[in-house]
């Protein structure tokens, strides 16, 4: 991306990590602090204590470039990071080891099912989790290992192919995600503060964790890779099938693409913060403790997590509504080299531009287009979308489109948590 992108922050060096659901998280987490104020300060370390050792830790020291501080504070007790935005990279991995052997079966291999970067305004207000098709042709910068191994340059690679060279060099989660991360931060033009890695066996451990989540199935669904196989209608599902139906990508009649499955995994997401809002852990100590539980031990993250600074982060968002949460996928088209595989268009450049001024990344009543039918001539032949790019001082709506319709397209326009992704009769 180019340096007219980039934002001179705090260091891009992980310090903390929240985990990879927005809102519910968030909220959870602030549940949490009320319910530590209501048992005093003994059970507050008792909590804290259960829940740090659940968190599988990585040290990214040296394996990310860092940028200078633009501006010395002291921190605040309370949130870390108040007064900054803060930029999370969240991955699922598609590990194929221990529990997660009886799930996809055995691989030594690693790869990176999903990647979302998680934007935190400044401010609190405003939540924004794009995601970015793995079969993205990027720029690979090279990356280095925690053996000091380092990988090779390339101007034009398939973006999850970060996680999968970092993980054959290293060996280790820590070298996967410093790649990636590289990769990200060499494409957006963003500083990245922190980074959560979720296996497939968390992740289902996490929804169950919850009972179950309820989400909208406009059509049935097959995939015999996964072994999804629900009807259409509401459907309650469990861990299980949740991680199924995230993970799906040959469902019998779909386009069997990795824009179908995105949107599959933003509105099962959108579902999830659904549940747990409606549901009061408060009152339910021992069930806020079993989703906490859950979800710290589905997490790999920095060495810098803890637990007071992700719930200190969570309170000073406590003010934030469904509206205030944004689901988007990275404006792409088809490349022209290869159909299979799609590049960022001009219109993804707004969007990490506004994202680096913390502004919002998608206009009001506006949809940012991801159709293939995005003309050649305006897609960067590198995947860089660098073409119509803005100045970070000049804010350009990133969308072309009015959204006339009531139901948005999870996966080809961004929506919030207000909105309706599908209906079922």
């Amino acid at each position: 991306m180019p340096e007219r992108h980039r934002k001179s922050r705090r260091r891009s060096v992980v310090r903390h990590t929240r985990s990879r659901q927005g809102r519910p998280v968030v909220r959870a987490l602030g549940l949490v602090l009320t319910a530590v104020l209501a048992f005093g300060a003994s059970a507050a370390a008792s909590v804290a204590l259960r829940l740090q050792s659940n968190v599988d830790k990585i040290d990214l020291d040296g394996l990310v470039v860092a940028a200078s501080p633009s501006v010395t504070r002291e921190p605040d007790p309370d949130d870390p990071n108040a007064g900054s935005p803060v930029n999370i990279l969240l991955i699922g991995s598609d590990q194929r080891t221990g529990e997660n052997e009886a799930i996809g079966g055995a691989n030594s291999s690693m790869a990176s099912d999903t990647t979302i970067v998680a934007h935190i305004s400044a401010d609190r207000t405003r939540v924004e989790l794009v995601s970015i098709p793995r079969d993205s042709m990027v720029r690979m910068p090279s990356c280095t290992a925690t053996n000091g191994k380092t990988s090779r340059t390339s101007s034009k690679a398939q973006f999850n192919s970060a996680f999968a060279t970092g993980w054959s060099l290293g060996g280790d989660i820590a070298s996967a995600a410093a790649c990636t991360m590289s990769a990200v931060q060499e494409n957006t033009g963003l500083t990245l503060d922190h980074v959560a890695v979720v296996d497939m066996a968390g992740f289902q451990q996490m929804i169950d964790a919850i009972g179950g989540v309820d989400i909208c199935i406009p059509d049935a669904m097959q995939d015999k890779y996964t072994g999804l196989n629900v009807a259409a209608g509401n459907q309650h599902l469990d861990g299980v099938t949740a991680l199924q139906f995230a993970r799906a990508r040959h469902v019998v009649g779909s386009d069997g693409s990795d824009l179908t499955r995105i949107g599959n995994q933003q509105r099962l997401l959108s579902a999830v913060m659904t549940e747990v809002l409606s549901k009061n852990l408060v009152a339910d100590v021992p069930e806020l403790l079993s989703f906490m539980s859950a979800a710290t031990s589905s997490l790999t993250t920095d060495g810098g997590l803890t637990v007071q600074t992700m719930v200190g982060l969570a309170y000073s968002a406590r003010s934030l509504s469904g509206g205030g949460i944004t689901f988007l996928t990275i404006p792409n088209g088809p490349d022209p080299a290869d159909p299979n595989r799609v590049v960022w268009t001009s219109a993804a450049d707004t969007v990490w531009s506004n994202m680096v001024q913390d502004l919002p990344v998608v206009a009001s009543e506006t949809t940012v287009p991801t159709t293939a039918a995005t003309s050649a001539a305006t897609t960067p032949p590198t995947g860089s979308a660098t073409t119509g790019a803005t100045s970070p001082t000049t804010t350009v709506d990133p969308a072309t489109v009015p959204t006339p319709a009531e139901t948005k397209t999870a996966g080809r326009e961004p929506f919030t948590g207000d909105d309706v992704t599908a209906v079922c009769g």
